[in-house]
């Protein structure tokens, strides 16, 4: 499958500080196999499909095929363990990011991929005049790259953005606030250019579907996700910039614009085609190098949570204390693969599975959309379409839709908490209740516990996808998730704040020391993981 990573890295690795040296298969990837010349579409539009492809593939990066190393380092043994989803039963020579001892090597992944294996074949595909010849295409394409981009600064804060592809020896960062602000006018140029397309009914001279593996082509359904998009980023910045928040987020709530995701039909899933796994899968399946964390299974279990047999399977230990039961690991525990790895899993097995090695990876659902409304409500900001509390009880019975299971009574449940944590293993791992949240809702309740209840549902509802679940926990502190058992990075990152960010990577240090120290004063404080982003204002 090198046919669709060779001929991306090119037109970025001058563009960008020091990728070049940061891809160590970079040489490999000199070879154009498409026999597309730039500036070209190629016979068939083979280009488009190539560089669309490849891009959407990248966001949760399964663009190299079977290989699922990088996903492992851009996300796995990051974000979706930071969220309280996961946790490795795989020590990693007992020091790693899962623990705060945060490894250089892994730390510039998330960048790398960013920049190679969505900036390239985007500005690649910029370069055959896509945005005069068909402007919805172009688009979507821009959408791609937004959300892709998100997680990037979501990670590091300051990123190179503003001026990529413009031909510069070195790139300089920009603030997350102008990252965010340029997002923002990407969003305003491809919605517009996507009502135009859909108004007018204009005929491509090319079959979109077939290069479009979220959406089959169906640029309806890429404006709603646009304007979806478009409320996630309002409401990252929400505790920073409220005035912005709310221009951004009423302009993606207003009808006029186009609408928003209101059902599982419109997720925004990347399809597994061809040679190509979902990495999470593999991971788990293949090398047992990922299991559920602790915090999500205590929450399901606690809360009699039916979506806990699609999310999980049950232990496979012959421990009594153990075996048929739910039992996630601790982050940062201690642990041994031998003895960890019989802990619960994917669904991959009990029942009707719900994961398998071609499961599309769901980046936005429907849920987490009626969940960023209810916030919205809550706000008092226009065209919510609903009060806090039935956006709430949509967004938990769209999730259970998703999921295809029923729990009549759960949005009723005033009594459940999650459950306090125990390692039958290793008591130094136990843990009391993360939280005493329940599910009910409660209109008399303050603001803070309204919040707590929205974000530990829509927590819930987005799992597995761990970066924007992270993003989410250090945005609003919910849900209130387990402490790291062991932490390596004191003093720099506080146990109860727990980890902020990851560092620059030391690739840019090596080749670009000067931009580095431009972009960590944009940080207002050290390169390290315990320094907060721009919207991360909480102490």
């Amino acid at each position: 499958m090198k046919s669709h990573r060779s001929g991306l890295l090119i037109a970025v690795a001058a563009l960008v500080t020091g990728l070049s040296a940061c891809t160590k298969n970079f040489e490999s990837y000199n070879t154009d196999n498409t026999g597309v010349s730039n500036g070209q579409f190629g016979p068939d539009y083979n280009a488009l499909g190539l560089y669309l492809k490849s891009a959407q593939m990248a966001i949760y990066n399964f663009s190299g095929g079977g290989d699922p190393n990088s996903y492992q380092l851009q996300q796995n043994l990051n974000a979706d363990c930071y969220s309280g989803y996961f946790m490795t039963p795989n020590a990693f020579g007992n020091a790693n990011n899962t623990n705060y001892s945060l490894v250089s090597g892994w730390n510039g992944e998330t960048y790398k991929v960013g920049y190679l294996s969505v900036m390239s074949p985007i500005l690649n595909l910029k370069a055959t005049g896509i945005e005069q010849k068909t402007p919805a295409v172009w688009a979507v394409a821009q959408i791609v790259q937004v959300t892709a981009m998100a997680r990037v600064t979501d990670v590091y804060g300051p990123i190179p953005y503003k001026h990529v592809g413009e031909g510069l020896s070195t790139v300089p960062y920009d603030s997350q606030q102008d990252v965010y602000n340029q997002f923002f006018a990407q969003l305003d140029a491809a919605t517009q250019a996507l009502r135009t397309q859909i108004s007018s009914g204009a005929k491509l001279p090319f079959a979109f579907a077939t290069f479009d593996l979220i959406y089959d082509g169906d640029f309806t359904k890429w404006l709603r996700f646009a304007n979806s998009l478009r409320l996630r980023l309002a409401m990252h910045i929400r505790n920073v910039d409220q005035a912005t928040a709310k221009i951004q987020a009423e302009k993606a709530l207003d009808p006029a614009n186009g609408g928003l995701i209101t059902d599982n039909s419109g997720n925004m899933a990347v399809k597994v085609t061809g040679n190509f796994t979902n990495p999470l899968v593999f991971i788990a399946q293949n090398w047992a190098d990922i299991r559920i964390g602790a915090s999500i299974q205590c929450y399901l279990t606690g809360y009699k949570d039916p979506r806990i047999a699609r999310y999980m399977d049950k232990s496979t230990d012959a421990d009594p204390a153990l075996a048929g039961k739910y039992k996630g690991i601790r982050i940062g525990s201690v642990v041994d693969k031998d003895k960890y790895k019989t802990y619960s899993n994917l669904n991959l097995n009990d029942g009707t599975p719900a994961f398998s090695l071609k499961t599309a990876p769901v980046l936005m659902n429907a849920a987490e959309v009626y969940f960023l409304r209810a916030e919205a409500a809550l706000q008092g900001w226009s065209n919510a379409g609903g009060t806090a509390q039935q956006l709430y009880e949509q967004g938990i019975a769209t999730s259970m839709q998703q999921w295809n299971v029923t729990a009549p009574g759960y949005i009723n449940d005033g009594t459940s908490t999650p459950d306090a944590y125990t390692d039958p293993k290793n008591s130094a791992n136990d843990a009391l209740r993360p939280s005493t949240i329940t599910i009910k809702w409660d209109d008399a309740a303050s603001p803070a516990v309204k919040q707590e209840r929205i974000s530990t549902q829509k927590w819930i509802a987005m799992f597995p996808e761990g970066q924007e679940a992270w993003t989410e926990f250090r945005r609003t502190g919910y849900p209130k998730l387990f402490e790291v058992v062991v932490n390596k990075g004191l003093p720099a990152i506080s146990s109860s704040l727990q980890i902020r960010r990851l560092p620059f990577p030391q690739n840019e240090y090596n080749t670009n020391p000067q931009t580095v120290a431009d972009a960590v004063k944009l940080l207002n404080g050290a390169d390290n993981g315990g320094t907060p982003l721009w919207w991360d204002t909480r102490k």
